[in-house]
């Protein structure tokens, strides 16, 4: 029998003792010598170092070892995290210490200032000597850059430097953007963008979102729960297959999202830690891609079918899990069948928003909405044809015939014959029904076949012609002049980007109409002077819309997404156009406003999200315009204790 004795201290190995107390002591020692030459690094010890701990980026080297602040990657002092007294071909720990001050904080982008930092900052964080003696206003900051990046004669440049700053300096960014925002917006989005995503592998530095791709499945919440930040309320993801009208970028598609969300941020004043920009990687079908020794992606050819589904299943049911019922997923560039599809699947059961397909058709219908004070009448009076039949265009096609519900009170149904569409094989007829794709079937009208755009004109006389084609130069000589001689005022907009894609130019569009179309286009024109007088073209960009139309999501709590949503946004922003605006020709009104009309589009959308039941933060504001400013991101440099 055991007796207490036995299980006594008194009768454990001596040895065992003194090993433990010699591997305690040898931690504490380590720990202790650890923490010491950092926090002398950074001038920092005690209580001090702890009331200042902030999560920091690792300093890395160009090969991206971590290394000490102190010393080379090559050797010279022995550094604290013993990088540099192993041999290249030894494992070693990627220790980090999080400390908020000095050379760390000037490398985070969170919080840098670069030269803004105060005097007094200086010395509070330990950046004396670090910087340079002279202390710029972040305006001054703003003033320089835009200097700097008009010097770049090439977009892509430009398109460049801004990631650059993204990456070091996070609140300049967004200043710098707010602030120059008509002339920022074709840099970091359409068209710059298109081709940033073209050449992505060739500029990609470090990544700027989550990739997720098949070597991924089975692991995704996994991989989801690596981003740093845990309070994501927008996710903007794409696959790549067809971005912006250029095709299949594959894993290059990384761009768009990025975008976007910088978007949200700038014109939405979505929290920047609130935005994860996702890509899903199954592969790519671009040939140039897959022999491109600096493409970024799986070298396979796109996974289809039930490969497919599974993963993007995975992927819902993951953010879900991970994010909770109220993030936001904004599918962005899918191909068409797989749009519409997930769309389908998955707007019961997540809060689930297309672009492509429901922001594309709110700004739209807004530009519709205010150019019934040029064109006179309802909407229900006009006649709508459309080049184009994909998600861009049947998206337009169905949120104008809801409008017309919502305003006469006839069916979907009888307003769906006012829209008219022509794709590749000509105008969609009811001779056409068994072999088109089920979300072109609601359009194929009672019509003898029609192939050429100009006859198919002719045969409808629409008062309003939509390029939502991919493909540029469609909208001809032939086609603008058919327009105009069956309207005084034809409304024409050419919305395929990039801006080497759209249908036709403001310049052709003013000059074969002589001067009387109204003008809008999907990627911007520079004003154009016909007969002496000047014409400011406008231009149907998402980014009036998807900012504050997710803040307004955001801002209620909303569960679900409601096609009255979207109503209520095209019809805010359309209430945005002023007589002023009318007078130059435009039918939106100018981007230097944004901010404010996100603001209250972000008011109307929260709005219709409490009446429909659909809002979760309770009780509704009483002031819904001003509780949105009130949450809106500001860039303005923070003062540090």
């Amino acid at each position: 029998m055991a007796t207490e004795e036995s299980n006594s201290p008194q009768n454990i190995p001596t040895w065992v003792i003194a090993a433990v107390c010699f591997v305690i002591v040898l931690i504490s020692l380590i720990a202790k010598r650890g923490l010491r030459r950092y926090g002398k690094r950074a001038g920092l010890c005690g209580e001090e170092r702890k009331s200042r701990s902030l999560s920091s980026p690792r300093t890395m080297t160009n090969g991206g070892d971590l290394v000490d602040n102190n010393c080379t990657a090559t050797g010279g002092f022995e550094d604290m995290y013993g990088e540099d007294s192993a041999t290249l071909d030894q494992p070693v720990t990627p220790w980090t210490v999080s400390v908020a001050c000095g050379y760390s904080l000037m490398r985070d982008p969170h919080h840098n200032k670069g030269l803004a930092f105060t005097e007094k900052e200086r010395d509070a964080h330990y950046l004396r000597g670090l910087l340079p003696p002279v202390v710029l206003s972040q305006e001054l900051q703003v003033k320089k850059l835009m200097h700097n990046l008009r010097q770049y004669k090439v977009p892509l440049q430009r398109y460049m430097a801004m990631m650059d700053l993204q990456e070091r300096n996070e609140r300049l960014f967004y200043k710098l953007l707010v602030d120059n925002v008509e002339e920022l917006l074709p840099v970091v989005y359409t068209p710059t963008v298109g081709e940033a995503c073209q050449k992505y592998g060739s500029i990609f530095r470090r990544p700027q979102g989550l990739y997720i791709s098949l070597k991924e499945k089975g692991k995704i919440l996994e991989v989801l729960k690596n981003w740093p930040e845990r309070s994501v309320q927008v996710i903007v993801v794409t696959d790549g297959e067809r971005i912006l009208g250029l095709g299949d970028l594959g894993c290059q598609g990384m761009g768009i999202p990025v975008g976007k969300l910088s978007l949200y941020t700038a014109l939405g004043g979505v929290r920047p830690s609130a935005c994860l920009p996702i890509t899903i990687d199954v592969g790519t079908n671009n040939e140039k891609l897959l022999n491109d020794e600096f493409y970024i992606g799986l070298r396979q050819r796109r996974a289809t079918g039930q490969e497919y589904a599974e993963l993007l299943h995975e992927f819902m049911s993951a953010v879900k899990q991970n994010y909770g019922e109220k993030v936001l997923i904004q599918f962005e560039d899918f191909a068409n069948h797989n749009a519409f599809e997930l769309l389908a699947k998955y707007s019961s059961t997540h809060l689930v928003f297309n672009d492509d397909i429901q922001g594309t058709a709110s700004v739209v219908l807004a530009g519709l909405l205010a150019a019934l004070r040029l064109l006179g009448g309802t909407l229900a009076d006009h006649r709508f044809l459309f080049l184009g039949a994909g998600e861009a265009g049947t998206g337009i096609a169905e949120l104008i015939a809801l409008e017309i519900s919502k305003q006469t009170g006839n069916s979907i149904e009888e307003n769906r014959k006012k829209v008219w569409l022509v794709d590749s094989k000509g105008l969609i007829v009811d001779s056409r029904t068994e072999s088109l794709q089920h979300f072109k079937k609601p359009w194929a009208h009672e019509h003898k076949p029609v192939k050429e755009l100009v006859d198919a004109i002719k045969a409808i006389k629409p008062t309003v012609l939509i390029g939502t084609s991919g493909v540029g130069k469609q909208f001809t000589k032939e086609v603008v002049e058919s327009m105009a001689s069956l309207n005084e005022k034809p409304l024409i907009m050419a919305l395929s980007n990039p801006t080497s894609q759209a249908e036709c130019t403001a310049e052709e569009a003013y000059t074969w109409s002589k001067g009387r179309a109204i003008f809008a286009s999907g990627s911007p024109f520079d004003p154009f002077e016909y007969d002496g007088k000047v014409f400011v073209p406008g231009q149907a960009n998402n980014a009036y819309i998807f900012p504050g139309f997710g803040l307004g999501l955001i801002i209620s709590g909303a569960i679900r997404l409601h096609d009255d949503m979207l109503l209520a946004a095209s019809e805010e922003l359309a209430a945005q156009v002023t007589e002023e605006h009318y007078e130059k020709g435009l039918i939106y009104p100018p981007f230097s406003d944004i901010r404010k009309i996100s603001a209250n589009i972000a008011a109307k959308v929260a709005v219709k999200a409490y009446e429909l039941g659909l809002a979760s933060h309770l009780p509704q504001p009483e002031d819904l315009v001003k509780y949105a400013e009130s949450c809106m991101y500001s860039p303005v440099y923070r003062t540090y204790r």
